[in-house]
């Protein structure tokens, strides 16, 4: 992702949501937003002392989140399975 595209992200979802995912893309509908997101492949700090590996992707999950000037805001995202 660009580095001027990051910043403006950074201001419109949570830091942990920044840090741990990439938007993929997205689609603007009349009234509503869809983002995509996909878990990037680093290991949570939290667990960089287990052997974990990336084994595929859960299904994605659809969560709503707060409206962006009048947009309904939909976030798509899809995590990576890990394997201790």
């Amino acid at each position: 992702m660009q580095d001027s595209f990051k910043e403006l992200i950074k201001l419109l979802l949570p830091e942990i949501i920044v840090d741990y995912f990439e938007l993929t893309s997205y689609e603007k509908d009349q009234e509503i937003l869809h983002l995509y997101l996909k878990e990037i492949n680093s290991i949570p700090k939290e667990y960089r002392e287990s052997k974990l590996s990336s084994k595929g992707f859960f299904d994605q999950i659809t969560v709503q989140d707060f409206p962006i000037r009048g947009h309904q805001v939909y976030l798509h995202i899809t995590r990576r399975r890990w394997l201790n």
